[in-house]
Parts: structure tokens; sequence; C-alpha cells
């Protein structure tokens, strides 16, 4: 998956446009239609179905992931990406970012985003917030997330030079943004904006945020800027997002059976044993706990000296 800054193709020019005839799509099933001009992703699928087109996420031209608004101006094989694709949900994750940075920046104006990556399961995103959130906060954050979403913004990209780039960033005050662009070695810097929120992404991304229904919010956490301890302390949100409300809840749901059969929980309701956090990764075993875990070794021992195993035992 892209990460959350550098570049990526830059839009055909009108020049290149007009320099260019027919244009071949070879689709996954073999299938080429011939378009007379350059033609969007977007439009590919529109070509295909109506159905299609309304659920496109992206598009992978020749493996390349890309907008829904890319355009095509070579022969080239075309792969429409909805939400049943793990790409397609991996762009919803990472879009979902961008509305988690978007309602932020609405609720709290002085929080500064610095990155906002794509994780197992969901996403997080990183803010320079001193006063810090509480999780009475992530509540009205979720909130404003719906409300963004429900508002259908248009998710555009645009292409800076570097030196633009920082100058912008320098304009808003976000340093953090300036610091990753100067880390970026490429010439042109990749932008998105959605109203009136813009972030330094490569994208892709989906076209509008209409396609972001099924998140939540799930915790808070701290951390440094850029994993380093000398750096700024951050704020990390963290969320889930999925293609469908039944996807979130049906997750949701294997979460609690997780916290069931967690051996935390049991071993505290049982009175097996305990942890404690001046000896991570040790247990303080109850007598309760001592007597299972006697039984079950002494079990072991004697069925490996059945078949013919020598015990022996090592750091």
């Amino acid at each position: 998956m892209v990460g959350v800054g550098g570049s990526k193709p830059l839009v055909p020019t009108i020049q290149n446009i007009k320099n260019n005839h027919m244009v071949t799509i070879t689709l996954p099933d073999g299938k080429k239609i011939e378009f007379a001009k350059p033609i969007t992703v977007q439009e590919i699928a529109a070509n295909i179905g109506s159905r299609l087109s309304q659920a496109t996420v992206a598009g992978k031209v020749d493996d390349l992931l890309v907008d829904a608004s890319y355009l095509v101006q070579h022969d080239a094989t075309v792969k429409i990406i909805t939400a049943k694709d793990p790409e397609g949900l991996t762009i919803i994750r990472h879009s979902t970012a961008h509305l988690l940075a978007q309602a932020v920046k609405e609720l709290f104006p002085e929080a500064e985003p610095t990155i906002g990556p794509v994780i197992e399961d969901g996403f997080y995103y990183d803010f320079y917030y001193p006063k810090g959130f509480t999780e009475k906060d992530l509540a009205t954050i979720q909130a404003k997330m719906h409300e963004l979403a429900k508002q259908n913004f248009t998710i555009l990209h645009e292409d800076k030079s570097k030196s633009d780039a920082i100058n912008f960033f320098i304009e808003c005050g976000k340093k953090f943004k300036v610091q990753l662009i100067e880390d970026i070695t490429n010439d042109t810097v990749s932008f998105y904006s959605q109203g009136d929120f813009v972030d330094l992404c490569r994208g892709p991304h989906v076209p509008n945020t209409s396609f972001l229904k099924a998140f939540k919010l799930t915790k808070l956490s701290g951390a440094y800027w850029r994993g380093d301890a000398k750096n700024e302390m951050l704020q990390r949100i963290y969320g889930t997002a999925w293609a469908t409300q039944k996807d979130l809840d049906d997750y949701l749901t294997r979460l609690e059976l997780a916290k069931l059969r967690d051996h935390r929980l049991i071993g505290k309701k049982m009175d097996l044993f305990h942890l404690q956090e001046e000896a991570p990764g040790m247990v303080f075993w109850h007598p309760n706990g001592w007597v299972i875990y006697s039984l079950l070794k002494n079990f072991i021992s004697t069925r490996m000296q059945q078949c013919g195993y020598q015990e022996i035992n090592t750091p």
C-alpha cells in the first residue's frame, strides 16, 4: 500500500492527449475494448456497466494502483478495483485515515496531523497535540467523521513541485509535513484534498467521501515522531474501517469474542496467575494455576519417556 507522502505518475497533459489516438483496454478476463481517445478508469467502469461504475474505488493499470479519475492514454491492461477487492478495502481504510485527520482539524484546529498509514484491519493517524485527546473526544471525532462523509466531498489529486509543496506547508505552519517532504527524492509531490482539508499523500484514494460509511475509532495511544524518544510526543488515534456496516459489526463481534478467550482475563477470573509490569513476560503462578501447570508438565514428560525421548533443559 502507498504511504502518506511522495509522488505518483503525473496526470497526462493536454498536449500528450492530443498526440494519442485509439486506446485499447484489456480487461482481466482478456476482453478488449477500444476507445477513440484517452479515458479515465471511472469511464472504463461505466462502459462496462453502471453498477460497476458506482462501486469503483480505484483501478489497476498495468499493475499500478491509481485513482478512479486516472486518465489512461495508452494501450493497457486495466482492472476495476471495488471494495470487494483487498486493494479496495486498503484504499477505503487509507481514505478513512484522511477523513479522521479532516475531522480532527475541524474540531481541534491547533492539532497538527503528521502521518496516517493503513495497518492490519484498520488505520491510525498521529497528531501533534500537546493538550492531548481523551476517550470522550473519540466519540465526538467519530461523529464528525460521519457528518463529513455524508457531505460527499470529491477527493481530488494534485501534483506540486517539491519547493512549492514545502512553501505550502510552511505557510500552513505544518512543520512535520515539511520534514516529510524534505526526505522525498522526487521532484514532484502528490497532494489530496477533500473540502478544505489538504494532505500530503501518494494515494490512491476513493473518488469521494460517500464511500466511507463503516468505520469506528477504537483507541488512543502515545507515539514519538518517527519512533524516536528524542522527538516530540504525538497522540495516535486508531480506527478500523470496512466496506459495509455488516463487515464492521462482524469484526467488532470477533473482537468481543476474542476478549472472552483472553488468557489474561481467564487467568484472573479463575485465580490461576497474574502478571506484573516490572517483570514483563513473566508469569506469577497461583496455587490453582500451578496445579494445572504441574499436571500438564508431568503428563507430557511421561508420554515423551514412553516414546523413547530424553528431556533436556536450556536457558
